[in-house]
């Protein structure tokens, strides 16, 4: 700190102890009350993400909590349909209002402001995080005891703006058993931590695939790198999930709320 210092950060261009960073974080809708926000990452994408997010919102669901999920992947949005939400979003004066999936969870996603869900996003970066920040700020959530931010893959744009305008309590790691893939998760377990936001754990999709008949299992992808991984970033593995027929079914026909034996009690239990 200068000697001739006046504590006027605002006129000043010293970096020295007293400056207080500079908050980016966005508020809610005046008529939202979100008490906590879990970010569901990858490295890359088709790891089974947005599977993960559906999975941890409708088993919260379960528990009596209202979850919600900001969908965040505006170019490669499946939330939706894994819900079997197709109808339009619509709004008021107050702000835009989410759907309701059939178990209760709240969904927001580019996908229901589309006029054909099946349109391409072809949108620049900036535009496509400023969408991410209206779907915190102009949201109408009302009282969510948990949010899901299904994000998109990578550290880009939106990965930035989430984690800069929105209070993230903590992230899920999506990965899957490939070597290369454990690599890539690298990038995102470092940029949370540039981020100060708390890794609750290490998700391993597709996993292994387990015979219906004999019982036995078999590391479709090969053998898991997933415990190394976490052992070199001081992070748990919470959750090893297989490859399951029935878990497709449910998230083509809109009813992933009704997956049952998917166990994420490692992760649950740390929300």
């Amino acid at each position: 700190m200068s000697e001739n210092c006046d504590h006027n950060c605002a006129n000043c261009a010293e970096a020295c102890a007293e400056r207080s960073p500079e908050s980016f974080l966005e508020k809610t809708n005046e008529l939202s009350n979100v008490k906590k926000v879990i970010g569901v990452v990858s490295g890359k994408g088709g790891v089974g993400k947005s599977l993960v997010t559906s999975l941890l919102a409708s088993a919260m669901q379960k528990k009596g909590l209202q979850t919600a999920i900001l969908d965040a992947d505006v170019t490669g949005p499946s939330i939706p349909k894994m819900f079997g939400i197709h109808e339009k979003a619509l709004g008021n004066e107050f702000g835009i209002l989410p759907a309701r999936a059939e178990n209760g969870t709240l969904v927001m996603s580019v996908n229901m402001m589309l006029p054909n869900e099946e349109d391409p996003v072809v949108w620049r970066g900036p535009i496509i995080a400023g969408v991410v920040k209206q779907f915190w700020t102009e949201v109408i959530w009302n009282d969510v005891d948990y949010m899901f931010v299904d994000m998109p893959p990578g550290t880009g744009d939106v990965p930035l703006t989430v984690f800069q305008s929105i209070p993230v309590d903590g992230i899920v790691v999506v990965t899957s058993p490939q070597e290369l893939v454990g690599m890539i998760v690298g990038k995102a377990v470092r940029m949370a931590e540039m981020m100060n936001i708390p890794v609750l754990g290490l998700v391993e999709n597709m996993s292994y695939f387990e015979c219906p008949d004999c019982g036995k299992r078999h590391a479709v992808f090969g053998e898991s790198h997933i415990d190394e991984l976490a052992e070199k970033f001081g992070i748990d593995v919470v959750a090893k999930l297989p490859i399951d027929p029935a878990i497709a079914k449910h998230s083509d026909e809109g009813t992933i709320y009704d997956v049952e034996g998917a166990d994420l009690t490692g992760i649950l239990d740390r929300l």
